[in-house]
């Protein structure tokens, strides 16, 4: 997935999933909301939505607009967006796989909004459920489940001194191979 400033800039968003499934309008199985999940985003969050592999898009302009005035931090589309200027406009951060310029309304309907939703991707089998970190920047988007949130923290300060100790090292000729050797014995466990 990617930000619509792909490649360039420094759009990052953390915060805790608040997770919406769209389904095919065909699915006439599937639970119906009574309400747009959009007017009922917490804010802080960031909007994950998990839509079918369709060649529509399922976030777009309107959206961000009321995203954003409800403090939501940004919006991660397992799917298609639209109206890219208006994102960018906005300031609003979206990450998205593609885009298109269809509604989804042919298509698609919400059908459930705050429960676990399977990234549609053939090969990954991830699960984000409502609460977990959506951390997303130019590089990519990621998904820290919420109870390994506490023990992942804890291990980032000594990744990044690893870090900035070997590039320092390869700065000044050391190899990789040793400035990696040297440095990376820091972060195993004693």
């Amino acid at each position: 997935m990617w930000s619509p400033q792909r490649q360039e800039g420094d759009t990052k968003i953390v915060g805790p999933a608040y997770t919406v499934k769209y389904v095919s309008r065909s699915d006439t199985t599937s639970p119906k909301q009574a309400f747009h999940y959009i007017d009922m985003i917490p804010a802080g969050s960031v909007v994950f939505i998990s839509s079918p592999n369709t060649i529509n898009a399922v976030f777009g302009g309107l959206m961000s607009n009321r995203a954003h005035a409800s403090g939501a931090v940004g919006t991660v589309v397992d799917g298609r967006i639209r109206d890219l200027q208006e994102h960018r406009a906005l300031g609003y951060p979206v990450f998205a796989r593609d885009v298109s310029t269809v509604s989804p309304y042919e298509v698609a309907r919400v059908s459930e909004v705050n429960i676990p939703v399977k990234v549609q991707n053939n090969g990954q089998d991830t699960i984000v459920n409502p609460g977990d970190y959506i951390i997303a920047d130019l590089n990519g988007v990621v998904c820290l489940p919420a109870n390994l949130a506490e023990k992942a923290i804890s291990l980032i300060p000594p990744q990044v001194k690893a870090d900035e100790l070997i590039t320092e090292e390869l700065k000044s000729g050391v190899l990789f191979t040793d400035a990696s050797k040297k440095h990376r014995t820091m972060l195993s466990p004693t």
